[in-house]
């Protein structure tokens, strides 16, 4: 029997409305597999709990988490109450730093049932790796001065160590999906960090000869998304690339609400961390209208970490399949409520 303990942070708004049906989902595949088991603790870290306590989560609460295997998170902020800067250093950037979470994985793909607004036919299945620890989103800099002569000075870092780490891990992932990499760059206009990220890209990728590699300036990898994503396969980025890059994959699926994202540690010593890219939603919380499928891919995600390539594989074609028989949730053109559809999973993952 496989044990597998999760930690589980429903987080905010749409958050605490889809996290119970993922996690029905995860304990429903657990149940057919019959070797497989996760034992689930909640915890209320959010903005709800920044309110009553003044910090996003317990003052002991990555001590707490660091002693699960993994992280199943939900979507965490509520700007009204509590700034985003603070939510988000409190509780998800001080769980990816602390855990060493040093890659972000962000599949895209074109599911049965949804509509992309894309006009072209093509099905696309891409998947970007992003740097996850450092890059343009480094603590470095600061502000000075004030008024006419205030200055404000952010330094991007980039380490060759972190930055051959998480093209290493896109070069390993192509070699098992279409053997492609595309390497998200802007060395002709910063002159410095992205040059470097050029040049180790041409040198790992030396280690890869059975992979084809290019590489392709962000802003035409950008209208690539849009124009032509049939075409991409692994597209490794910085932490600000990668960021971007992904929110136009969500869009192109035809929701954000769809899209399913990793954090992972590498080296074994802290857990990972799987979580869905959409926001907390607090204009629809309630409604009963979030759209569970980002959550619950997420699931997926998890379930191919730990090993299980041919159950996530059966949730995955579970999904799509409920979705191409018209269970939606409005923001994919559908009626369905999220506990309809989160229902309808379940239902079938055990019929079938």
């Amino acid at each position: 029997m496989k044990n597998v303990s999760l930690a589980i942070i429903p987080g905010d708004g749409v958050g605490r409305e889809v996290m119970p049906g993922a996690v029905d989902v995860l304990d429903t595949i657990a149940d057919i597999h019959g070797g497989l088991s996760f034992q689930n603790t909640w915890y209320p870290y959010s903005c709800d709990y920044y309110l009553k306590h003044g910090r996003m989560m317990a003052e002991d609460g990555l001590d707490q988490l660091g002693q699960h295997d993994h992280i199943f998170l939900g979507a965490v902020g509520n700007p009204k109450l509590v700034p985003d800067h603070t939510s988000l250093w409190g509780l998800l950037i001080a769980i990816r730093r602390e855990f060493q979470q040093v890659i972000n994985v962000r599949p895209a793909k074109k599911l049965s049932g949804i509509d992309s607004p894309l006009r072209q036919n093509e099905d696309f299945d891409f998947v970007v790796v992003r740097e996850n620890s450092e890059g343009e989103y480094s603590e470095v800099g600061g502000r000075i001065h004030q008024g006419d002569d205030e200055v404000a000075i952010q330094n991007a870092i980039f380490t060759r160590k972190t930055t051959e780490r998480v093209m290493k891990y896109a070069f390993s992932l192509a070699e098992n999906r279409r053997k492609y990499v595309m390497s998200a760059t802007k060395s002709n206009g910063i002159v410095h960090s992205m040059p470097f990220w050029d040049e180790v890209f041409n040198d790992v990728g030396d280690g890869y000869p059975s992979i084809d590699q290019a590489s392709s300036h962000i802003d035409a990898l950008a209208a690539s998304l849009v124009s032509k994503p049939h075409e991409l396969d692994v597209v490794v980025a910085s932490n600000l690339f990668g960021d971007i890059l992904t929110d136009i994959g969500a869009a192109i699926m035809g929701s954000i609400g769809v899209a399913p994202a990793a954090n992972l540690n590498v080296n074994g010593k802290y857990p990972s961390m799987f979580e869905p890219v959409h926001g907390s939603a607090p204009d629809i919380e309630g409604k009963g209208i979030a759209n569970p499928i980002g959550q619950i891919w997420t699931g997926k995600m998890l379930l191919d970490h730990i090993g299980e390539h041919e159950l996530s594989t059966f949730l995955l074609s579970t999904i799509e399949e409920v979705l191409a028989d018209g269970f939606k949730t409005q923001d994919i053109g559908g009626n369905s409520s999220t506990g309809e559809v989160i229902s309808e999973i379940v239902r079938r993952l055990k019929i079938n």
